[in-house]
């Protein structure tokens, strides 16, 4: 049995997938990532083949592709391909039916169209500013002192959704803490929060060329909070994926590794 592997090193989290000659997915992590690119994607590249009996380290595979910010950093890689292609081919693969993508990473936002073959067709890209990536929301739980899983769930029992005005993180957080130290309701302003990252998705689910319905991938896509306030403030359904939605761009890696492997052979 071929074993083919995709590493995808992000500004937050580094994952990492195996699949096997077939496509079967028989390995995957998700760990922060450290200052050093290269010492991420080597740490996730080795629980991911640790998790393989027949392999011994990432250069047991017959084709490894690294993708993200860090791809360049991946070891024994093949090749990179950028983490929109790969976002696109893990979601293709996961559900054929989707075609539009919102990708939420720690540092920018993106819209991604996908054609009947997984590849992509249209994307855009915010990456000027960080309101609404993944380092905007754990600035945002560190304002309410918590978790990042409590603070997700937290806007869906709101009655009101008190608005934020901030488009800037830093400046963003300043406005809730004072929020929070008048005694408004916590919900509330969660819910503010929610809507104005799902306004900041507006053009990017259009651009996607999104009609009817989009998925999330990214860690983002985990947050309960903002897949309601999308829903709400796009009028798309968003769809669940059956896989992790944060583990897509190292899915669609791997793929991209199956089918250079397979056909190198």
């Amino acid at each position: 049995m071929k074993y083919f592997g995709g590493c995808d090193v992000g500004s937050t989290y580094t994952k990492a997938v195996i699949l096997d000659e077939n496509g079967k997915m028989v390995a995957n992590t998700t760990l922060r990532s450290k200052i050093n690119a290269e010492a991420s994607a080597q740490l996730a590249m080795q629980e991911v083949v640790d998790q393989v009996p027949e392999l011994n380290s990432s250069k047991d595979l017959a084709y490894l592709i690294g993708t993200g910010y860090g791809r360049n950093k991946v070891p024994f890689a093949d090749e990179n391909i950028s983490e929109i292609s790969c976002h696109a081919m893990g979601v293709h693969i996961t559900n054929p039916t989707v075609k539009a993508i919102i990708d939420i990473g720690g540092q920018d936002v993106k819209g991604i169209s996908i054609d009947s073959d997984g590849t992509v067709k249209n994307f855009a890209m915010n990456d000027k500013c960080a309101a609404g990536t993944g380092r905007f929301y754990e600035a945002m739980a560190r304002g309410f002192e918590m978790t990042l899983p409590e603070f997700s769930k937290l806007s869906l029992t709101a009655k009101n959704v008190i608005p934020i005005t901030a488009q800037c993180t830093v400046f963003a957080e300043s406005e809730v803490i004072t929020l929070v130290g008048e005694g408004k309701p916590m919900d509330e302003i969660a819910a503010g929060i929610q809507m104005a990252v799902a306004k900041r998705c507006f053009v990017m689910a259009k651009k996607a060329g999104a009609t009817d319905s989009i998925t999330l991938t990214g860690g983002c896509a985990k947050n309960d909070g903002l897949k309601a306030a999308i829903e709400r403030v796009l009028k798309l359904k968003v769809v669940e994926l059956s896989i992790d939605p944060q583990l897509m761009g190292a899915l669609g890696a791997a793929e991209y590794a199956r089918q250079k492997g397979l056909a190198r052979a």
